[in-house]
């Protein structure tokens, strides 16, 4: 992990206090012109980072970009220790295929996709998924050394079921699952769940699961296209979510490690 990162990781866990930089120096192990450098990196990268003398340095309840660090920040050690592997992407033509290549070329269980939006994301029996800037788009391995279901609609009810129980957890709102892939919330939909498997042919043995997920986290609804905006929903309007995304991805991560 980089200095920057590093730097990122501890003001994401310190986020409603400032941190000066002689701390985070002396925990980093590192000089206060690295810090001072990685501060100016961080905000060339978007992050809104407070400076006071005295005080030190503090992360901007609006920054909220999705990034490693900002996702370790809300999960347990077992968790992070379990996605180690987490790749996060301005954009995708799809996380899925991301992730089903990466699964292709050997990653192991529990590497993450996500992006901030798609340009060709797809759903069910090849429906188009519309994924604009203000969702959440990710997709996890599993293969079958950490997960003993195999069949399709049995891993995507689980998967739903661990999506309505995050979202729960982390905004209180409560979500319906219909039928098993898409969830709602009054009587609308907020995310798709698409669930993709490499087989051998001979023997049918799966030899890894992709599961993707999107949510409409604030998303901005009246620029849905018209034949979708009338049944959709956001978890929240643009630029009012009391949460970060990261969190809401840390304890979706941590309710799919439970699935076995």
């Amino acid at each position: 992990m980089s200095s920057k990162d590093k730097v990122l990781e501890i003001l994401e866990n310190n986020k409603e206090d400032f941190t000066s930089g002689a701390a985070i120096a002396s925990s980093l192990g590192i000089s206060r012109n690295a810090i001072w450098k990685a501060i100016n990196e961080l905000r060339k990268d978007r992050y809104t980072i407070e400076a006071i003398s005295n005080k030190g340095y503090k992360l901007s309840s609006s920054s909220d970009i999705v990034s490693v660090p900002g996702i370790h920040s809300f999960m347990d050690d077992s968790t992070k220790k379990l996605f180690t592997d987490i790749n996060v992407y301005d954009t995708l033509a799809s996380t899925n295929r991301t992730a089903k290549e990466m699964a292709i070329a050997g990653a192991k269980s529990y590497t993450t996709v996500i992006a901030g939006s798609q340009t060709v994301g797809r759903g069910r029996r090849d429906h188009s998924f519309y994924s604009p800037e203000g969702g959440i788009y990710m997709s996890v391995i599993l293969r079958p050394d950490v997960l003993s279901l195999t069949e399709n609609d049995a891993i995507t009810l689980a998967t739903g079921n661990a999506v309505c129980t995050a979202i729960a957890g982390v905004t209180g709102l409560s979500p319906t699952l219909k039928p098993i892939n898409d969830l709602y919330i009054d009587d609308k939909k907020i995310c798709g769940i698409l669930t993709e498997a490499g087989t051998e042919f001979e023997t049918g043995e799966v030899h890894w699961i992709v599961i993707g997920i999107g949510i409409n986290f604030n998303s901005d609804i009246l620029a849905f296209p018209e034949g979708i905006k009338n049944r959709a929903t956001s978890l929240y309007a643009p630029g009012d979510a009391p949460i970060s995304k990261n969190q809401l991805i840390a304890e979706i991560l941590k309710q799919l490690s439970l699935l076995k």
